[in-house]
């Protein structure tokens, strides 16, 4: 829809200002459900479909409803990018909610930001509680990462180049998949087949866990510490990139983000953390999308670790994002 939109205004507005006016108004209405979000007033997924209703789909060809399973959930969806060098980087992306929610679908502007800066996404669905616990969503993501290395040069990926991604739970998802060995293992790989992987606004050090949605999943109060992300911290893990909002109520970025990065770089390991000043939990992701990219750089910072060769030229920098 949002293609057709900007392909009439194309043809038929010659008056420039009247083009530009249009678009504006566009963003402020974006603008306006991404505040409500910001202060809860709307649903996640309401102001997920609006980002995603604007989004162009001329940048990238879409291969969807791929099965890496046989549960309906094992599902995920390829953004090949258009009118880029192949074989091109690959960054498998996984959303949050909580790991009792969320949908493949609602992040297309993941899909889209990614391709149109060359890189190859795979957007991929896991099972959720209550139809699965600890561990079985992080089985899945192992599940989905193992395909995607198998078979994305068929979809123009680098398999020697892929990124993990993913923001909340899904930040969570990555960074279990990426230290944890076991997961992989059961596919025959091992952490090191990943060039690297990115977390956004993740958990990774959160027992005792005080989320009470979140409990049941990881089988409070005798949750296993093997389940935490900061306790697999090695020196073979691959190069890492922490984003988090400084104002992240939901989820601790000095305990979580700052935490992890400290332990990951006493082994050795090379990891850039970065915290936004202008973003929340929730903003930091949506700032990916075209009419949020005024938040905060969190595309131009990906787009910049992925380009770098997962931040293997310029090793030990670490930001401060503003």
């Amino acid at each position: 829809m949002s293609d057709m939109l900007f392909d009439y205004m194309d043809r038929e507005l010659d008056n420039g200002k009247c083009r530009q006016s249009i678009f504006m108004y566009i963003k402020f209405c974006v603008m306006q459900v991404a505040l409500l979000l910001l202060l809860g007033i709307v649903a996640a997924c309401s102001s997920l479909q609006t980002i995603n209703a604007i989004t162009p789909s001329n940048t990238y060809h879409k291969a969807a409803d791929l099965a890496y399973g046989t549960d309906p959930r094992q599902k995920l969806d390829v953004y090949t990018p258009l009118n880029t060098k192949m074989p091109a980087p690959v960054v498998v992306f996984f959303y949050g909610g909580n790991w009792n929610s969320g949908a493949r679908n609602d992040y297309q502007f993941i899909g889209e930001a990614l391709a149109s800066r060359g890189m190859v996404a795979v957007l991929a669905d896991y099972r959720l509680y209550p139809q699965v616990r600890y561990p079985g969503f992080i089985e899945d993501s192992a599940r989905a990462v193992a395909w995607t290395l198998k078979e994305v040069q068929r979809y123009g990926g680098d398999p020697r180049r892929v990124y993990l991604m993913g923001h909340s739970a899904g930040a969570y998802n990555a960074a279990m998949v990426a230290l944890d060995p076991r997961w992989l293992a059961a596919y025959g790989f091992t952490p090191a087949a990943l060039h690297g992987w990115i977390g956004l606004a993740g958990p990774y050090d959160f027992i005792p866990i005080k989320n009470e949605a979140t409990r049941p999943v990881f089988f409070y109060p005798v949750t296993p510490p093997e389940s935490q992300p900061i306790n697999h911290v090695s020196a073979g893990a691959p190069p890492a990139l922490l984003i988090a909002s400084k104002k992240d109520d939901l989820v601790d970025p000095v305990r979580n983000t700052g935490g992890l990065a400290v332990k990951l770089r006493a082994a050795g390991v090379a990891v850039t953390d970065i915290y936004f000043d202008n973003t929340s939990h929730t903003t930091l992701i949506a700032a990916i999308s075209r009419p949020l990219r005024g938040l905060a750089p969190v595309l131009d910072t990906v787009d910049r670790f992925v380009s770098s060769d997962g931040g293997r030229s310029r090793q030990g920098d670490q930001a401060d994002g503003k």
